[in-house]
């Protein structure tokens, strides 16, 4: 492999799509009540709005997550960094990017959720695929939840 070939950063994008509208899908995410029923097992504290205290916290990674809002755009985006193992940034942060696109006159929400950036070593790709099978998990948990109000992660962890 040519220093040309090397990969400087890793990143990558999971999506799904969820039958409701896109604002009650971008309040699904944004709202830490809601966010606690379906993802954050040990509870979601602060709204993503930008400049909001947020903490998020896991029963499978414990202790509390500090979550920087750096743009929220309500019903269509909102950006976020947050700590991370083998980044670039030499704070330990990545940024997360949830993209809320209406589909089929707004009845359908295409969620698209962007994460970036580890170093492009073995030890950030490994980083990197474990937040990213997180966040393709927070889309099912969030479809099933949105859709029929079952909450997926309950007992999945502990």
């Amino acid at each position: 492999m040519t220093d040309s070939e090397r990969l400087e950063s890793l990143s990558f994008t999971v999506s799904a799509r969820v039958s409701r509208p896109r604002e009650e899908v971008y309040e699904a995410v944004a709202d830490p009540a809601q966010l606690s029923r379906y993802f954050t097992t040990g509870g979601a504290r602060g709204r993503l709005e930008a400049g909001g205290d947020v903490t998020w916290d896991f029963h499978d990674f414990p202790g509390a997550f500090p979550v920087t809002v750096l743009e929220a755009d309500p019903p269509r985006r909102i950006v976020i960094e947050w700590g991370g193992n083998n980044t670039l940034d030499p704070t330990g942060k990545t940024r997360t990017t949830f993209d809320f696109e209406p589909l089929d006159g707004n009845a359908r929400t295409l969620v698209t959720i962007t994460e970036a950036a580890w170093l492009g070593t073995q030890a950030g790709a490994k980083s990197a695929f474990g937040n990213c099978e997180g966040w393709t998990g927070m889309l099912a948990a969030l479809k099933a939840w949105v859709e029929h109000g079952i909450n997926l992660r309950e007992g999945f962890y502990k």
